[in-house]
């Protein structure tokens, strides 16, 4: 398998970690990706982000910047400045400009501030606090360049010592003396040597064995709906799973009413984490059942089992939790409910709003499942008909339900719909209060 990473950074530190990097593994590409300015960065990620497994930057600053805008699979490392890359730019200033005991500025990112200082320490230098400024990466390197250019005009700096090639330019083309903390070929050989091991490292977790369990109470929801409610909603919810097991490239199998399970890859499940989640809530949603999921990792079968049965069991404990993940080494992850999505309350502490609901013989999990289908459907206007299609009930429960949701002022009708053939036009309802 071959690896690509994208290297981030101005000119001269891209050709200088190419150099490097192309050396050392034959499974390993990298592709160099320069900006003039840093705040090209979240650009230039999202142009060639695609095919790539992750990112290798030239230093703590552009990495800073980029942050924000990392997936959450993607891979990425930094050269970290040592002290050896101070000591040389000492010495180059130094030896150009016979710079001893004169005063010259220096700028550090906040994240290396305390890893720097120590190194000078170690060299015996003390540098006036003024002349010093720390940053953080989002700063806008014009105030850095002025940083350096005010204490250099007002005679209290003979040079500037900075880490951001930017600022170097910027510097020289004011013709103030400066000199950059340039990375070492140790730097740039250890932050590569990383990132592959980083690599493999998610591939082989990618590829171990992942088990989702799904379970549903059918039996003891659907007792009440007549003689076939219970097949019904397996065959709903057989076809449901199915669609999931085919977004996983997974295999599913039957463990009794309400109970599945999916076997595939752990790569393929965290890939579709978010979708597990919308239809599970989807589903809750629909047939009115609380569903538990359970998920486990393992370099084993057996062990992806262990795990996903532990999962399920937690997850039976805890309704609060939409899904849980025991992983390969037993830690657990637990996901919450998504409001936004198809998530809804079952319960409410809204004291007017249940007195409301209480008049017209409306539960609040009612009440709160139309509110969820309406956010989540992003209908400005409903009829009956939709509610009914999509929360599994008859037209006229839906009509009773809207009608006693006008009377107490939580609906209005905002309008008629005209049918294609004879009969009544249909009411278009809204709610009116997001409680």
């Amino acid at each position: 398998m071959t690896y690509r990473f994208g290297v981030i950074g101005p000119m001269p530190s891209v050709q200088h970690i190419m150099q490097i990097a192309d050396t050392l593994h034959e499974d390993v590409v990298f592709v160099p990706l320069v900006y003039n300015h840093p705040h090209e960065i979240p650009e230039l990620m999202e142009q060639h982000r695609h095919g790539l497994k992750g990112w290798f930057f030239s230093g703590p600053i552009p990495l800073a910047i980029a942050r924000p805008h990392l997936k959450e699979h993607e891979l990425a490392v930094y050269c970290k400045p040592a002290g050896s890359a101070l000591y040389k730019g000492m010495i180059e200033m130094m030896l150009a400009h016979g710079i001893t005991d004169e005063p010259y500025s220096v700028d550090m990112i906040r994240s290396e501030d305390l890893d720097l200082t120590e190194s000078l320490g170690e060299l015996g230098v003390s540098l006036d606090p003024q002349r010093i400024h720390i940053f953080d990466g989002w700063e806008d390197p014009m105030e850095i360049v002025n940083f350096h250019l005010e204490l250099w005009k007002a005679d209290k700096s003979k040079a500037a010592l900075t880490c951001m090639h930017f600022v170097y330019s910027e510097l020289q083309k004011h013709g103030m003396p400066a000199y950059r903390l340039t990375i070492t070929r140790q730097d740039i050989r250890q932050a590569a040597q990383l990132l592959i091991q980083q690599a493999r490292s998610s591939y082989f977790k990618e590829t171990q064995i992942g088990m989702q369990m799904i379970e549903a109470d059918l039996l003891g929801h659907n007792s009440r709906g007549g003689r076939y409610s219970v097949q019904h909603a397996e065959l709903n919810m057989q076809q449901r799973i199915l669609k999931l097991c085919e977004q996983v490239d997974g295999m599913m199998v039957h463990n009794g009413v309400g109970s599945y399970q999916i076997v595939s890859t752990r790569g393929a499940i965290e890939r579709e984490l978010g979708r597990v989640g919308q239809l599970i809530g989807q589903m809750e949603l629909e047939m009115d059942v609380q569903i538990s999921v359970g998920i486990g990792y393992g370099n084993t079968a057996f062990t992806a089992s262990d795990h996903s049965m532990r999962a399920l069991q937690h997850a039976r404990h805890n309704r609060q939790r939409l899904l849980v993940i025991v992983q390969d080494n037993g830690d657990i992850r637990e996901m919450d409910r998504d409001e936004g999505e198809w998530g809804y309350a079952s319960r409410s502490l809204d004291a007017e709003l249940l007195e409301l609901l209480n008049s017209v013989n409306i539960s609040a999990r009612t009440y709160r499942k139309i509110e969820a289908l309406t956010r989540h459907m992003k209908w400005d206007g409903f009829t009956t008909v939709q509610l009914a299609q999509h929360l599994s009930m008859t037209i006229r429960n839906a009509q009773r339900i809207m009608s006693s949701l006008c009377q107490i002022g939580l609906a209005e009708v905002e309008g008629e719909e005209q049918q294609a053939v004879r009969g009544r036009p249909r009411k278009i309802y809204r709610l009116r209060v997001n409680r």
